[in-house]
């Protein structure tokens, strides 16, 4: 994981904790190219792939993100400071009740 990547992901690790959701890398032995966090907070649990401004998720991690979202998964592919913010407001507007 490059600098860049691993500053938006720190970023989305940091917001998300301000909040007093979970933020916990994600990790699955013996599967690659899942995504790198999985969020929870305000009964909604998603997952995160974080990637450096501009990049794309490798062609293995878009399958994995394909299948996941098949089963159901929300998942989010992140690579700006911007969207991750945008992302904490989505989940603390479900709190409130505004979506």
């Amino acid at each position: 994981m490059g600098r860049a990547e691993n500053s938006i992901e720190q970023y989305l690790v940091t917001q998300a904790e301000k909040e007093n959701f979970l933020c916990p890398k994600f990790t699955s032995p013996g599967t690659d190219g899942v995504p790198d966090r999985i969020l929870i907070g305000n009964g909604c649990i998603l997952f995160v792939e974080t990637k450096a401004p501009g990049e794309s998720p490798r062609p293995l991690q878009e399958a994995v993100i394909r299948l996941f979202k098949q089963h159901g998964a929300d998942v989010r592919v992140i690579d700006t400071k911007g969207q991750v913010d945008q992302l904490i407001l989505e989940l603390k507007e479900k709190q409130r009740g505004v979506t």
